[in-house]
């Protein structure tokens, strides 16, 4: 087989796996402390996963709840979704860091934070009862061609959100609600495509508020304008969909992670990890952050001009391609292969 042949079909097999890779929350880091979240692509295959303050999910497609699922219990936390049995402990005014697997750059859009109260243990919680207010929203950075979005910050952030708890909200068990919502196809009714996880917390603090939340199944509607929009059409704004942002999350920086060295709970389903330093930026700030990565940065997903679906035209788009962008498909193609499509975070899995 000539190499022309071999980078064709390694160009080929990347891209097969970008398109159909999604991603899901991996890692959860709760107030410096480490918490394995729900490997879709593991424990549902397994006979005893471990107890987790993630909430379990059936997608293990990695795939997303779309407009017509969105008065369907589908959407407050994925498909199938069930509570974790655990909950982590965090103060009013402390940062929950969601850590996603590889997520794709294609896939642009909001990212939400939401928390409902459980009233009670959130481990035999009703998820059609969770009334949820919106606590953290970023959407549209930047409009030009397809924009610079949140879900594009979060890439930058090695893969990461973090939410700041608002120091205001009463002390007591709750479950968050951390989504992003990808718009790629948004111009059909229909084509946002939602990617929610769910985890456990107990809040503790001096809080007293009590806010009025929404059902999760009355968030959204399919035709709200953040929800049908065309993204490639050069935006000047964005309507961010769901309630409106709740008052008293003024502590909530948004994005960047915080510096604390996570901890580890949750043995049994914590990657192994080292710490490094990474700058992060957003529209307001930069600053140096402790992030949990196990890898170089030279292992994430390949990010070059998407490949042409036909194997013919693979092979014209590989000849269109610089030496340097070729070494850079066949690393991508050959970490992939040796990762088994895993994110540098989950290679101990």
């Amino acid at each position: 087989m000539s190499f022309s042949k071999i980078l064709a079909i390694a160009g080929a097999i990347t891209y097969a796996s970008s398109a159909a890779a999604h991603g899901y929350v991996q890692g959860i880091v709760v107030d410096g402390s480490y918490y394995g979240g729900y490997m879709v692509t593991q424990y549902p295959y397994t006979a005893q996963p471990p107890e987790l303050i993630a909430w379990s999910t059936k997608a293990t497609d990695l795939g997303f709840v779309d407009g017509s699922g969105y008065t369907s219990p589908d959407i407050i936390c994925h498909k199938g979704a069930e509570p974790g049995a655990q909950s982590a402990k965090v103060a009013a005014g402390g940062t929950v860091e969601l850590q996603w697997t590889a997520w794709p750059e294609s896939h642009k859009g909001p990212v939400i934070d939401y928390l409902a109260a459980c009233d009670g243990d959130c481990s035999s919680v009703d998820k059609t009862a969770l009334k949820f207010f919106k606590i953290d929203e970023s959407g549209l950075i930047d409009g030009n061609g397809a924009g610079t979005w949140a879900s594009d910050t979060l890439i930058k952030n090695n893969n990461s959100w973090t939410v700041t708890i608002p120091s205001t909200i009463a002390s007591g068990n709750y479950v968050l609600r951390h989504e992003i919502i990808a718009l790629h196809s948004a111009g059909n009714k229909d084509g946002a495509q939602n990617y929610p996880q769910c985890i456990n917390l107990e809040v503790t603090g001096s809080g007293t508020e009590n806010p009025a939340g929404t059902l999760g199944t009355a968030l959204y509607t399919d035709t709200d304008p953040g929800l049908l929009v065309n993204i490639y059409q050069g935006l000047s704004n964005y309507s961010i969909p769901g309630p409106a942002l709740y008052s008293g999350n003024s502590d909530n920086a948004g994005s960047l992670n915080p510096t604390t060295t996570p901890s580890i709970q949750n043995a049994a389903a914590a990657p192994s990890t080292s710490t490094a330093s990474v700058v992060t930026d957003s529209s307001s700030a930069t600053q140096t952050a402790s992030v949990a990565a196990t890898t170089p940065a030279s292992t994430s997903a390949v990010t070059a001009s998407p490949a042409p679906d036909t194997g013919s035209d693979v092979t014209k788009y590989l000849d269109s391609m610089s030496s340097d962008e070729v070494l850079t498909l066949v690393r991508g193609t050959l970490s992939w292969l040796v990762s088994n499509k895993k994110h540098a975070r989950d290679l101990s899995h």
